[in-house]
């Protein structure tokens, strides 16, 4: 069987996105699959136009021209529909598999009408909500219902739709979308990949002002959605309670220059370590120097429909966590089990589910163990990547 995949972007840029993309592709591959891999204009100006990363060969898409709102997307999806065209011509795939956002399953919806090939629709997060995080529209306004309207009807004319977890299933049923045209790739990890925490690294402990500290952390992108601003909020009440606490964040984004501002506004800048964003390959040495990791995202529709990796790659590594209650948390954490859940945007709740972990420290060995197996026996790769073989094979009349 011969897949065509369509993504947003792809390897070598480091996001959820792409690494989720990754495992995908080699999991469908150790299955016996032949996949083919293209990005959209969104990957931006490469070198060439196959590039190959980590094995996988992915064809590229030019950017087209610039223009106003509403005719620069019109562009990007004719580039994309051009370039599927040009690759599957040659390539004659069985399915075109389109990934998140909706620019890339129209493209392929008409690529799919004149080859004659099934398409099907991946969807990770409604292109609508992550517009709202990142200021580009507001929940309600003409924007807004426009992209809604266009994720929908894409769902209704593709061949299949999956999803990434159960929130974004309901809602898509709730649009009248038929149960069994929508299947669940639950987000996973290799567990391969991951092994227990090490223990920190005292030199760089020491180069970042953490010795002596019990330290909480956060690693990652710096958007509005991930609450950091609640973490900060936090922090005075920690303090209170446990004076040798350092928040160390690290990572960077949109978020990041009001962030330090706001450390400083609460009289914590100098518990609080700005890292900046670190090499993947030196991400390890940072989680070794934390303690308890906090995930303390804000309840919003695209934090309570999606399900996030991050909480599943630290129950790979045996670390401990708490969470805020969205309803993306809930899907994948136990409380009290593998994990710790609070009341998302309480600042108070936050500070208390922290102070509760760092005093009662005879659970951690339970809950590390509890974590990895979760991740071992449901949220693998090869669990996930198993519920495309049914939908695949009636496609492709296997």
């Amino acid at each position: 069987m011969r897949i065509l995949h369509i993504f947003d972007h792809s390897l070598p840029l480091h996001s959820g996105y792409t690494f989720r993309s990754a495992a995908i592709l080699r999991e469908q591959r150790a299955l016996g699959w032949e996949t083919l891999h293209l990005t959209s204009p969104k990957q931006g100006e490469t070198e060439a136009a196959r590039e190959s990363f980590d094995g996988l060969e992915f064809h590229r898409t030019p950017p087209p021209p610039s223009g106003l709102p509403g005719v620069a997307e019109w562009r990007q999806m004719r580039a994309t529909a051009a370039r599927i065209l040009e690759v599957a011509q040659a390539a004659k795939p069985d399915i075109l598999h389109a990934h998140s956002p909706v620019l890339n399953a129209f493209p392929a919806l008409w690529a799919g009408r004149r080859l004659g090939v099934p398409v099907v629709y991946e969807i990770r997060a409604f292109w609508e909500d992550a517009a709202v995080d990142h200021g580009s529209t507001r929940a309600g306004s003409p924007r807004y219902r426009l992209t809604r309207w266009l994720e929908t009807l894409a769902a209704r004319r593709v061949a299949h739709v999956f999803t990434i977890c159960e929130g974004l299933r309901a809602d898509l049923a709730a649009r009248g979308i038929a149960a069994d045209k929508i299947t669940v790739i639950p987000n996973a990890v290799d567990v391969e990949n991951f092994s227990p925490g090490g223990k920190a690294d005292p030199e760089l402990r020491r180069s970042l002002g953490l010795e002596g500290a019990t330290v909480v952390g956060f690693i990652g992108s710096f958007y509005a959605y991930e609450g950091l601003d609640l973490l900060l909020d936090a922090l005075p009440r920690l303090l209170a309670q446990r004076a040798d606490v350092r928040l160390l964040l690290v990572g960077g984004g949109p978020q990041e220059e009001n962030l330090k501002a706001r450390a400083a506004r609460l009289g914590v800048a100098d518990a609080v370590v700005f890292a900046g964003r670190v090499p993947h390959e030196e991400v390890t040495r940072y989680y070794d120097q934390i303690d308890l990791l906090v995930y303390p995202r804000h309840a919003m529709r695209l934090t309570e429909l999606v399900t996030p990796l991050k909480p599943l790659e630290a129950m790979a590594q045996e670390r401990l966590f708490v969470a805020s209650d969205v309803g993306g948390h809930r899907e994948l954490i136990r409380d009290g089990e593998t994990g710790r859940l609070f009341r998302a945007g309480d600042a108070a709740a936050l500070a208390d589910a922290v102070l509760d972990m760092l005093t009662r420290r005879e659970r951690w060995p339970d809950m590390k163990r509890a974590g990895r197996r979760f991740v071992e026996q449901e949220r693998n790769w090869t669990n996930s990547v198993a519920n495309y073989r049914a939908v695949y094979a009636a496609l492709a009349g296997q």
